[in-house]
């Protein structure tokens, strides 16, 4: 095996502080939501546990935005190289016939990351979704559901009140799903813990070619 340093320290105190946050916000949430169905905690409580877990996740936020975008790595890794479209297409093709398919006949996966170059296409396009759009629009909706009043401004911006909630729902909803579908995705290195691992300590361990 051989080891490629692939996570930095502030990305790894980034993710997993991102990853406890989501989860306590997706259980509280789940609470808030459904407060007569579910009683796992008061309502008062769910709600003091989700607003500072959110300024919390606020602030994880803009470690990564001030890291990503003062070493210049975001334009090397989360965004995808539009400007070459017909090979980036080709290599998602690839990656996606690869997880539909090939990962179950025993096929490698066509992807090897380095630190430069360090999502595959499919994980490059999704992760900058979730990072430019989705987490940020998650964020604006979480202020105005938190003080309607202080944010009125923000919330007619974005369509009303009822529409900052319907938003603010339909992402959790999705985040809750990215969550499993992150976890399996994570399972599927040479060993079952090897990408987890990998997020412990930073060296992502890679069969090499003889």
């Amino acid at each position: 095996m051989k080891k490629i340093y692939l996570h930095p320290i502030p990305v790894r105190i980034w993710h997993w502080i991102n990853a406890i946050c989501f989860i306590i916000l997706i259980i509280t949430g789940l609470q808030i939501r459904w407060i007569d169905k579910i009683g796992l905690m008061s309502f008062q409580t769910a709600v003091k546990i989700h607003s500072w877990t959110g300024f919390i996740l606020i602030a994880n936020y803009f470690i990564w935005f001030i890291y990503y975008f003062a070493t210049l790595k975001f334009f090397k890794i989360y965004l995808p190289p539009f400007w070459r479209p017909i090979d980036f297409t080709k290599r998602a093709i690839r990656q996606a016939i690869y997880y539909g398919f090939g990962i179950m006949i025993g096929d490698k996966n066509p992807h090897h990351p380095t630190p430069e170059n360090k999502f595959n296409p499919l994980q490059q396009v999704a992760y900058f979704l979730i990072m430019v759009v989705l987490i940020p629009l998650q964020i604006l909706t979480g202020l105005v559901l938190w003080d309607p009043i202080k944010f009125k401004f923000l919330g007619d911006i974005l369509g009303g009140i009822q529409i900052v909630s319907l938003i603010h729902v339909a992402l959790w909803i999705f985040f809750s799903a990215f969550i499993i579908v992150h976890f399996y995705l994570a399972s599927l290195g040479h060993t079952f813990w090897a990408h987890f691992i990998a997020m412990i300590t930073g060296y992502e361990e890679e069969p090499e070619e003889h």
